[in-house]
């Protein structure tokens, strides 16, 4: 069988009636694209999944990348009813710390929003997400009926659940609201009306890194969600917990998100006082 342009528009199809999120459908399409492009109208034999899955080796992604992009091809695979074409994930340890280069800490958190003070909305944007540590695609479902109410039902991912709105957040939300006029509907929305998205955000954000003195390669809506992970976990210490407020459906995936600097873990190391 070789890959069509009908087969992938079927397969968006399939995505979009499995409820998967927009992130993940634009993802796995993004994926079977490339792959798409690398099979060149050649029949889809395992051999060619092998070979596309060697070349991304060789070409140095990062293992948790190519990962990811076996996962969405395993999936149209699945979906053509190809499974014996799929290929396994390349295996690695599990990494017990995550670097420092790509982790935002509390300090360059707090720089950040200093840095954003001529940006109230962005300011607040920033404080909700780390604040709640919702996705920031949630952010849309802050709105000035849920804010009063003190809770926040998001629908994401065939999921449902309720996000409390810590009193201090509340109350900052409903007078910003009421300085700008929102009675009613989303409270983060662009000068046309509409909700603000992930490019709005991100592109914002790094506009602040110079001013903040941080690192670009951390300044992204990602990790201040990550940022409200660690710091959850550090007080209490309940990754089940924490999985329900992120809404992960896996503990392991909480597990990424709570990983120390390797700076902490050599730390941790050192306090055992093991070397004499």
């Amino acid at each position: 069988m070789k890959l069509s342009n009908k087969q992938i528009k079927e397969f968006a199809n399939y995505l979009c009636r499995e409820e998967k999120s927009n992130a993940t459908q634009e993802k796995y399409l993004r994926d079977v694209q490339a792959f798409s492009l690398y099979a060149d109208n050649r029949e889809i034999t395992k051999e060619v999944v092998v070979s596309w899955k060697k070349q991304l080796v060789e070409s140095g992604y990062a293992v948790r990348s190519i990962n990811s992009m076996l996962a969405s091809v395993n999936s149209l695979l699945e979906f053509l009813n190809l499974p014996n074409c799929k290929v396994k994930n390349i295996r690695t340890q599990r990494q017990t710390y995550c670097t420092e280069d790509k982790e935002l800490t509390k300090s360059e958190y707090l720089r950040l929003l200093a840095a954003s003070k001529k940006n109230e909305q962005l300011n607040l944007a920033i404080q909700t997400i780390c604040g709640t540590g919702i996705r920031v695609s949630e952010l849309r479902y802050f709105t000035v009926e849920a804010i009063r109410y003190g809770e926040v039902t998001v629908d994401c991912k065939s999921k449902t659940r309720t996000i409390l709105i810590p009193g201090k957040l509340k109350n900052i939300l409903l007078n910003y609201a009421k300085k700008h006029g929102i009675t009613t509907g989303a409270i983060f929305v662009t000068c046309t009306g509409k909700p603000l998205n992930r490019s709005n955000i991100w592109s914002a954000m790094k506009k602040l890194c110079e001013t903040a003195g941080v690192k670009p390669s951390k300044v992204f809506p990602h990790n201040l969600r990550k940022l409200f992970a660690r710091t959850f976990y550090g007080i209490e210490k309940d990754i089940a917990k924490l999985a329900d407020i992120l809404g992960h459906s896996s503990i392991n995936t909480t597990r990424i998100y709570i990983m120390t600097t390797g700076i902490e873990h050599r730390r941790k190391i050192d306090r055992l006082g093991l070397i004499v």
